[in-house]
């Protein structure tokens, strides 16, 4: 009889939930807990925020994705520390044989306070809801503002010229061209700018000088002011300076210029790695714990080809995840681990409607095609079989008319 043993994932992202996918039933029973009840689809986030499809396209709940997986139970909760073979959480304490944490990563401001309170981000579902509610509400304020108000309401920042600043920035200037002027007839689009701002040389800038050199001209034909080797010092809520002392008005800042491990209590300190991630070996395990391992955009892995640990992205996640189940396995089995080695498959970037590029290993192209490629593989990531559906009746709608529906305010309901 085989004697099952206990496995407690942190973290319902790409990394956590292909890890409880992949246990073997017959040899773990698997806890998942994360402060939310549902798995969410980042990539497409910032569609959300750009009104081009609904939160529940791309969020699904944990239970429901792990209905028939008999040994994986789900909870809500905060986890506050680990030690000593049990997790601390906000609903008690959970003992494990073995701990997988996939906690992700948050935002980076480098210690920025003042920008941390005035920016949105963009790294939830929730997030996403703020920036498409602050930013239909900018438009019904600007229809009654004063000349003076307008001057930052009418100014929009994206702070980081990476694949979420560069798609975000797209959306946003093909909503201007082709939606809100028919929702606001009575406003000036012409006026109506957004700035991206990078402190690189280029948008991009971790793909191909191809890449970067297609994306900037396709954003700057679609009318995004394009600001590269400039840094953002402060935003207070109606303006941004940067670091050379000069600033322009701003009423609307989304900061996507970085991103830091989420942290943890309880681990060693051999474990504490750059950019808050924590250093693990080549199967996975956190250093300083045995049993204990880490996995996806938490995980700062040091390889030959990857000095610098790998880039923070769901294809390492989801690897991770698949061979660390593998190899939990193997311990079970007494065969030799596996060591984990990524293989990089590419890395694309949308930029707008038939406006996209992407690098795999031994082709580069942009334009209609990488778009076409980048909407098939993103479909095919999507947990269901009835969000593919919904998203790509979206997308072809949207496509056809230049239009979405799906502008709303969503606000909870004051009480009392």
């Amino acid at each position: 009889m085989i004697n099952t043993k206990k496995v407690i994932v942190l973290g319902g992202g790409f990394a956590g939930m292909q890890v409880c996918r992949n246990l073997d039933p017959k040899y773990f029973d698997v806890l998942l807990i994360d402060k939310l009840n549902h798995h969410q689809f980042q990539p497409l986030f910032y569609q959300v925020a750009t009104s081009l499809i609904e939160p529940a396209s791309i969020s699904f709940p944990l239970r429901y994705v792990f209905r028939k997986q008999k040994n994986v139970q789900v909870r809500m909760a905060d986890v506050t520390r680990i030690e000593e073979k049990k997790v601390q959480t906000s609903i008690g304490e959970f003992s494990f044989d073995y701990l997988v944490v996939a906690i992700g990563c948050t935002t980076n401001f480098f210690g920025n306070d003042q920008i941390k309170q005035y920016a949105f981000t963009l790294k939830s579902t929730s997030d996403a809801i703020a920036i498409r509610n602050h930013v239909i509400q900018t438009f019904e304020h600007i229809i009654s503002a004063t000349d003076e108000e307008r001057k930052s309401l009418m100014n929009l920042v994206i702070v980081g010229a990476g694949p979420t600043g560069v798609e975000l920035a797209g959306a946003f200037s093909e909503i201007k061209l082709h939606v809100l002027p028919r929702d606001y007839p009575g406003i000036d689009f012409s006026e109506f700018r957004i700035y991206l701002i990078d402190n690189s040389d280029q948008p991009l800038n971790n793909m191909s000088e191809n890449a970067q050199k297609a994306s900037r001209k396709y954003l700057e034909d679609m009318g995004v002011l394009l600001l590269t080797e400039t840094r953002v010092n402060a935003f207070d809520g109606k303006s941004v300076t940067f670091s050379s002392g000069e600033s322009i008005e701003a009423g609307t800042v989304i900061w996507a210029a970085g991103i830091l491990g989420n942290s943890i209590e309880g681990l060693s300190p051999e474990a504490k790695a750059p950019g808050n991630r924590i250093r693990v070996n080549r199967f996975n395990q956190i250093a300083g714990g045995e049993d204990v391992f880490a996995i996806g955009d938490v995980a700062f892995m040091e390889t030959p080809l990857y000095a610098r640990g790998h880039p923070q992205v769901a294809n390492v996640a989801i690897n991770q995840a698949k061979l660390l189940a593998r190899n939990l396995k193997r311990i079970q089995q007494q065969v030799a681990l596996v060591e984990f080695e990524y293989k990089d498959r590419g890395s694309m970037a949308t930029i707008g409607r038939n406006k996209a590029v992407v690098d795999l290993p031994f082709v580069r192209f942009k334009g209609y095609f990488a778009w076409l490629i980048w909407m098939f593989l993103h479909l095919m990531l999507i947990l269901s079989v009835k969000s593919k559906i919904i998203i790509f009746i979206n997308w072809a709608w949207a496509y056809i008319t230049k239009d979405t529906s799906l502008r709303l305010i969503l606000r909870p309901a004051k009480r009392g």
